[in-house]
């Protein structure tokens, strides 16, 4: 069951109303992806605290604006309604707005990034926790490496 305002881990208490919500929604997002929530919580925590530093007024205003509804509404297209991509490799590929990361045979990228590099560690971090590989794709769309 995802997170929202209403109902999130004690931890995120604390926080200041956007960082929280932050936090709910990229651990719903990590949740989602197949992490533990003992993982997901302070990996979401620290990630939402270094959003909240570099995020302009607009973007804060954003999620502070963002309902529960929207909060929870990650699970209901996310690959826990197809458990089977869980045991699929995550691709970083060439995307229109940078680079990509997509689980094998997912309808959309899960992330996309302005350079490769963050790119691949974000889909690294992902098949490590699901035990998976990472397939790095060149520009031109060929299997530049694969990393199990």
């Amino acid at each position: 069951m995802p997170w929202d305002t209403n109902d999130y881990p004690s931890s995120l208490k604390n926080l200041e109303t956007s960082v929280r919500k932050k936090a709910i929604d990229i651990a719903n997002a990590m949740i989602d992806e197949g992490y533990k929530e003992g993982r997901a919580i302070p990996i979401a925590t620290e990630q939402a605290k270094e959003w909240y530093e570099n995020a302009s007024d607009k973007e804060i205003q954003q999620v502070l604006q963002m309902s529960d509804e929207e909060l929870r509404s990650r699970d209901e297209d996310a690959q826990n309604s197809r458990p089977e991509l869980l045991e699929k490799g995550e691709h970083v590929i060439p995307h229109e707005n940078g680079w990509a990361v997509k689980v094998q045979d997912a309808k959309q990228a899960s992330y996309v990034f302005d350079n490769k590099q963050e790119a691949i560690e974000r889909a690294k971090e992902i098949a490590a926790n699901k035990g998976t590989a990472t397939i790095i794709h060149k520009k031109d769309g060929s299997i530049q490496e694969k990393v199990t």
